[in-house]
């Protein structure tokens, strides 16, 4: 077998890995709130939904941690120096306690606003972003060195500490805060084990980078809020019937969204080489064009079908525009990848240009497109294609610029 064909089969085989692991991963959360659905009451349920909602808001730095370590890390790799760990420990274990420390002092606002019982439940939601920020440096740290068999199975565990720790202590205490409390302490015995698969580094040096990931953070809290705005507006301005029914069709949104994640995750270390970033985020974008181009068809032609299957034999009737929602997933996916090149290249417009597709959402849904679910996916819609055609002329201009670049500097070294 020649050199490329093993590189490819092996590019295969990390990705169904990542793939299958971020799946599993989804799957124990799911899992976690159907159960937690039965055994608690609905007062009870709705408290632990807003808390796990807080959660996803609260892990959004440990996912500009990972993806600034991931790129610093590669790009050591790809100069030939010693990558330097210790480094990249200190700016996790700072980023880690400003996040903690943040989150405890805001407890007694989220205890008011949540109108929780006390501050217990809130408390616990602090310490548990401790060791979910953790491992998003060690997942990042695993991602640069391109380590995917060990961030495959670290991911994994993730969702075995984290939904297994809340199942007990939703399971053997019946409680809100001891569901909270496991996923923090299953988290915790997840985070030892990921310094331990990175080789045990110690903290060394001081903290460099921290401004990085602060770009990185606020540019996924934006990715972050726009995959999940149109729900928020649909509740807001549809009747109760249609929003549960854009419920529906926004799971296909994220499955869209979802389906082609692990190529973000191979590609990101790639980006932090200048050289052949053009090829690799247009190779990505087809790849996960691809990939979504299935879910679209399918969308189109078993709209009724598949809305059924995800809402059940309730949303039978529903006229639903299914390969509308599809649409938006894979547009989502497509920023994704620009962002992560946009973030490699130190380029800070890419976030703005979220924040603007956010703001153009919302205006679009308040303004005109608000009378039905079709009208707000179309929103969406718009909204999301805009930032893709922006996003890809900020990259393609990035580009042009930098292979006119390289080429005066060849014809300088002629001359």
């Amino acid at each position: 077998m020649s050199h490329t064909g093993t590189t490819t089969s092996r590019l295969r085989v990390q990705a169904l890995l990542v793939s299958a692991a971020l799946a599993a991963n989804n799957a124990a959360s799911y899992l976690l709130t159907v159960i937690a659905a039965r055994l608690l009451s609905p007062s009870l349920f709705g408290e632990l939904g807003a808390l796990l909602a807080l959660m996803v808001i609260g892990v959004v730095p440990a996912m500009g941690l990972q993806t600034v370590v991931a790129l610093r890390v590669a790009a050591e790799r790809a100069d030939g120096g010693t990558v330097r760990l210790g480094r990249v420990l200190t700016l996790g274990l700072t980023t880690t306690a400003a996040v903690t420390v943040s989150a405890a002092a805001l407890s007694p606002v989220v205890a008011v606003v949540l109108r929780l019982d006390g501050v217990g439940q809130a408390l616990w939601l602090a310490l548990s972003l401790a060791p979910l920020s953790l491992l998003g440096l060690f997942h990042g740290i695993l991602q640069g060195t391109g380590r995917f068999h060990r961030l495959a199975g670290m991911i994994g565990l993730e969702a075995l500490g984290k939904a297994g720790g809340g199942l007990v202590g939703l399971v053997v205490f019946g409680t809100t805060s001891a569901t909270v409390a496991g996923i923090a302490l299953g988290s915790a015995v997840v985070a030892v084990a990921g310094w331990v698969a990175c080789g045990s580094p110690r903290p060394e040096g001081s903290v460099r980078g921290a401004g990085a990931v602060v770009h990185a953070a606020q540019a996924m809290l934006a990715l972050v809020l726009l995959v999940n705005l149109d729900l928020v507006l649909a509740r807001y301005f549809l009747s109760a019937p249609e929003a549960g029914e854009y419920a529906v069709g926004a799971t296909l949104t994220k499955i869209a969204f979802w389906l082609p994640s692990a190529v973000g995750v191979l590609v990101l270390p790639r980006l932090a080489a200048t050289a052949g970033r053009g090829r690799t985020v247009g190779l990505a974008l087809a790849v996960c064009a691809g990939l979504d181009a299935v879910v679209v068809v399918a969308a189109a032609c078993f709209g009724p079908e598949l809305a059924v299957l995800i809402g059940g034999q309730a949303y039978a009737g529903a006229d639903l525009p299914m390969w509308r929602f599809a649409a938006v997933g894979s547009l989502l996916a497509l920023v994704q990848i620009l962002l992560f090149s946009r973030i490699a290249t130190g380029d800070r417009r890419s976030a703005r240009l979220i924040w603007l597709a956010v703001a153009a959402e919302v205006a679009l849904v308040a303004a005109v497109l608000h009378g039905d679910v079709g009208e707000v996916v179309t929103a969406a819609v718009v909204a999301t294609g805009l930032l893709v055609v922006a996003g890809a002329a900020v990259e393609w201009r990035g580009f042009v610029r930098r292979d006119n670049g390289l080429c005066v500097r060849a014809n300088a070294g002629r001359g």
